[in-house]
């Protein structure tokens, strides 16, 4: 009888974090895959071999379905390079890029060539694309479906690029029905425009909140439900920041509508009430909303309306921030995060008695049902090798000029955080920030 095959890697700990919680571990990987999830002292035999240290924990790498790398065309705001390098140094190692804010914008097959192309040579993690819906793209989205688009970004309201139009009501609903026939899913930025009013030029903060207000995202997000139920397709509200909206989500979901939602690590750990007139750092759309609504969205964590938590890293050149007037009325509508999703979250949680393991779920295994990637956020035998060492009581200051993104501008500049990530393994093999080993993914 032959002796097993020896594991190309394996991991010991005394904290993994597995679907049946934290325990003490010994994983096993063979030719990027977990072959092997056994009680620590087993004695697995691999040719490399990490020993966690006692204060880190084991986890799956984080999928982030909500990313915005804008190359090529706008590569001076964000690049594959820079943003797949933040996402490993923050534990991420799925990423899949929105459709838009890269010239030219994902809405036929040729364009999603042109990104692979460009994203190939140049990915530290794995990544997916999303396709788009625009008015006129109706018979792109099958051949993009079956070309391994994810799915399909519509907005509602202005997308901020003349090159990415939004749909109206009625287009949506085509784009639902048309969806249907494959079986495809519509992620939708849900804001009503009839809702939204200009900010006035030079206002502060609260002149940008009041331009956006909760009914135009609670209006916006009915419509979305009723055409959802009215197709049967399948939906889901991107970057969800009105709390008002939660009970339409949760009646929409108990009535068996195809829904799903998320949010995002700025709307969970920011406060209107905080941000300072010219901090255009802050300025996202939709936007930061005042302490009680973000209570009430960690509920909706809590109770299941919201499903997951992504960065909705949306980042631009200095310039386009307005940093030198602070102008609300003219800076780009975008925070930065991707490398720090996983601390803000923690650092939030732990004060709030939430375990680990309910924070990775929000962040890598439900993100990863998803967008369908059966093989990415969870440390089960079978699943992709992808992990994160976390020191989850390791405390560090942000720094902006230290984050691997392109752009050193950050509304978390300065604020102490909570969990470090110490390394990042993807398909088994550490992660070489000089050497992109990160693969494409298709649906």
């Amino acid at each position: 009888m032959s002796a097993p095959e020896p594991f190309d890697l394996v991991i010991r700990g005394h904290a993994v974090l597995t679907p049946e919680g934290t325990i003490p571990a010994e994983v096993g990987v063979r030719r990027g895959v977990i072959a092997a999830v056994v009680p620590l002292g087993a004695g697995l035999d691999g040719e490399r071999l990490i020993e966690l240290a006692a204060d880190e924990t084991l986890l799956p790498g984080l999928v982030d379905t909500h990313v915005h790398i804008n190359e090529p065309g706008r590569t001076e705001w964000e690049g594959f390079a820079s943003a797949t390098r933040a996402a490993a140094a923050g534990g991420v190692t799925t990423l899949i890029d929105m459709p838009l804010n890269s010239i030219p914008p994902t809405v036929n097959v040729a364009a999603l060539n042109i990104k692979r192309n460009c994203a190939a040579p140049q990915a530290f993690v794995d990544v997916g694309f999303w396709g788009g819906a625009v008015p006129g793209n109706l018979a792109d989205l099958r051949p993009l479906h079956e070309a391994g688009a994810f799915g399909f970004k519509c907005f509602l309201v202005h997308s901020g690029v003349d090159e990415f139009p939004h749909l109206e009501p009625a287009q949506m609903e085509a784009a639902l029905a048309e969806l249907k026939t494959f079986d495809g899913l519509l992620i939708v930025h849900a804001e009503d425009p009839a809702a939204i009013r200009d900010t006035p030029p030079g206002s502060g903060y609260a002149g940008f909140l009041a331009s956006r207000p909760p009914a135009a995202e609670n209006t916006a997000i009915s419509g979305v439900i009723d055409a959802a139920a009215r197709t049967g397709a399948r939906a889901h509200i991107l970057h969800l920041s009105s709390a008002e909206a939660l009970p339409l989500v949760r009646a929409a979901k108990a009535d068996g509508v195809r829904l799903t939602a998320e949010t995002c690590p700025h709307y969970l750990t920011l406060r209107a009430e905080e941000i300072p007139d010219g901090a255009t750092a802050f300025k996202c759309c939709p936007p930061i909303r005042g302490d009680a609504n973000r209570e009430e969205l960690w509920a909706g964590l809590a109770d299941g309306t919201i499903d997951c938590i992504v960065s909705d890293h949306s980042p631009s050149t200095l310039d386009l921030k307005d940093l030198e007037n602070g102008d609300f009325s003219v800076a780009w509508g975008g925070v930065s995060s991707l490398q720090l999703g996983l601390a803000l979250i923690w650092t939030e949680a732990r004060i709030r008695g939430i375990a680990l393991e309910r924070v990775l779920h929000w962040m890598s295994a439900a993100p990863a049902a998803l967008a369908g990637l059966d093989r990415k956020g969870g440390i089960v035998e079978g699943k992709d090798a992808d992990f994160a060492v976390f020191a989850a009581e390791d405390t560090f200051t942000v720094d902006p000029a230290a984050l691997q993104h392109r752009n050193p501008i950050t509304p978390y500049a300065g604020k102490q955080l909570t969990g470090v990530v110490r390394r990042t393994v993807l398909a088994g093999t550490d992660v070489d920030p000089a050497v992109p080993a990160g693969r494409l993914l298709r649906r």
